[in-house]
């Protein structure tokens, strides 16, 4: 897994001068200051049950894994309640553009509305998808996101569409990112059409098919302890427990999905 080894543990038993501890204080802050994705996801416009998710979606890891600065370009694909908007939305507010492709009906308005929640949402240019997809323009975009989504595309039928139409947004060289619910590969692939777990070779396929190159994968976002064969899917275990209050304290231990993390790249030539 993509973990830093903490610095207590790089130097333990070695001699260092005593620090005054307000000095190390004052160490700690000038690193988070200088850390643009740390200050964006401890940014106080956050919901509190969303930062709870932090443990198991990882965004300091995750976006610092697919690259992405404040002065980039970004799109979200489906940025659905708006987990992930509560951290890009103030990363690249002051120096960077963050288009919110949301597929049109379902979430948009209760997205127009969480937009309309905060000023620190107001420079986020909301895109209705696919209808007003153009006003993207073509080669535009340095990195384009989407978490927890091409799962909906293939039940849904449009995945090789959809994938075509990032393709054009991003510009030669830019980033496809893509977290989503892992079905071992040795599964029946017709799981795929209902579960909500897809496998990575899927993933790939159509991110290939598409004209993108594969760049790596991260493990940021796994979870062993999923085994990804409920039977209702990977709704089964938290946030959405379909279950309800059926071995409710089972699926909370178990935790969130077991998720790919992977990364593509537009040709550059």
């Amino acid at each position: 897994m993509n973990r830093l080894v903490p610095l207590g543990l790089a130097i333990a038993g070695l001699a260092l001068p005593a620090v005054p501890l307000f000095a190390q204080h004052d160490a700690h802050a000038g690193h988070q200051a200088a850390d643009p994705i740390a200050a964006a996801i401890a940014a106080p416009s956050r919901k509190p049950a969303n930062v709870a998710r932090d443990q198991y979606r990882h965004p300091a890891e995750t976006l610092a894994f697919f690259g992405v600065t404040p002065t980039q370009t970004v799109v979200e694909y489906s940025p659905s309640g708006g987990w992930y908007t509560e951290v890009l939305a103030p990363l690249v507010r002051d120096h960077g553009t963050f288009y919110a492709l949301q597929p049109s009906g379902g979430y948009m308005d209760g997205y127009k509305s969480f937009l309309a929640s905060d000023p620190v949402y107001d420079q986020v240019k909301l895109v209705a998808f696919p209808e007003e997809t153009t006003s993207i323009p073509a080669g535009s975009v340095d990195t384009l996101l989407t978490f927890r989504n091409v799962h909906n595309m293939v039940m849904g039928g449009k995945a090789a569409e959809s994938f075509k139409t990032f393709y054009t947004m991003l510009k030669p060289g830019g980033t496809l990112g893509i977290v989503d619910h892992r079905l071992p590969e040795d599964r029946d692939s017709a799981a795929e059409q209902k579960s909500g777990y897809l496998k990575v070779s899927t993933v790939r396929k159509l991110a290939e098919d598409a004209g993108f190159e594969y760049v790596g994968a991260s493990e940021v976002n796994a979870n062993p302890k999923d085994t990804a064969d409920w039977e209702k899917g990977v709704w089964t275990l938290p946030p959405t427990l379909r279950n309800k209050e059926v071995d409710k304290d089972k699926y909370l231990a178990i935790g969130e999905s077991d998720r790919m993390t992977l990364k593509f790249r537009k040709p550059t030539a």
